[in-house]
């Protein structure tokens, strides 16, 4: 394979919804009587992305290294795993994804000030702490909870800051909606890997409380879509994110083995549908 196309691979593009999908909501979240300030706006949302890209490389990395990634694994293939790139590669792409990140949130701290430094520093410490030590996140059962704040409303509540320098509830219930999804997406994962996770001892929330528990837990967060976004709007489009989730729901309790990656993709389009709603509320408001 070209070693372009195996590094956009090592990217996980499918998966880069889950940050581009909280900048645009808190973009939208943005009182209309503001001009948006286009360059942080785009640097935002190459932040946002290049972080979630640290956090991809970090994870092929250790899991590889811990050997719960192997060859022919039933999920997405890992570029480690399967000989397409060197450990030594792999943490030059790590260490450069990295200076990358850093620059870009210079200049955002440079637009937002010492709460963008903070998370800035959480979001990075978040990327690394998810797989990289024995008490890592994604061992302990506890990432569910990560990536629902940090992929929701820190994330909006970001972005709505530094167009605005101040809090917006819209933004922070909006977020949610976000990290709901984001959510959804870890906990399709968790399901499908459930077995060969409990070999490694990787203690997610499905192998500690079972398959039924991940679907209910995916159930769950399709739910708070609904509450959160009438909060905000109403009744309105954006409340269809949840019979978008209902059906998706509907499908994660009849798939199986590799029918899981499918929902992988489908669950993180679903970020995809949200802005598309959240943007026409905006628009007939």
């Amino acid at each position: 394979m070209n070693k372009i196309l195996i590094w956009i691979k090592i990217t996980r593009p499918h998966t880069l919804f889950a940050s581009i999908a909280p900048v645009a909501i808190g973009l939208i979240a943005v009182p209309k009587s503001v001009d948006l300030n286009w360059m942080v706006a785009i640097a935002t949302f190459l932040g946002a992305i290049s972080i979630q890209v640290l956090s991809n490389m970090v994870n092929d990395f250790y899991d590889y290294k811990k050997g719960l990634d192997k060859k022919g694994r039933v999920g997405f293939k890992r570029a480690l795993a399967e000989g397409e790139v060197t450990i030594n590669q792999m943490k030059r792409g790590i260490y450069i994804n990295l200076f990358i990140s850093v620059l870009i949130g210079l200049y955002l701290i440079y637009a937002g000030g010492i709460i963008i430094l903070l998370i800035g520093v959480f979001s990075i410490l978040f990327a690394w702490l998810y797989t990289a030590t024995s008490k890592s996140l994604s061992y302990l059962g506890i990432a569910d909870i990560f990536c629902f704040v940090f992929f929701g409303p820190v994330a909006t509540l970001g972005t709505t800051f530094l167009q605005t320098n101040s809090f917006s509830f819209d933004s922070m219930f909006l977020g949610f909606v976000c990290g709901a999804i984001s959510t959804c997406v870890l906990t399709v994962n968790n399901v499908r890997d459930r077995e060969n996770d409990k070999l490694e001892n990787k203690k997610t929330f499905v192998v500690r409380f079972g398959k039924r528990a991940g679907e209910l837990e995916y159930l769950f967060f399709v739910c708070l879509s609904l509450v959160f976004t009438f909060i905000v709007n109403g009744l309105s489009f954006s409340n269809l994110i949840f019979v978008v989730g209902l059906i998706l729901f509907i499908q994660l309790l009849k798939a199986q083995g590799m029918e899981y990656n499918k929902m992988l993709i489908k669950t993180g389009l679903m970020n995809v549908v949200f802005v598309v709603l959240s943007l026409i509320d905006y628009i007939i408001k």
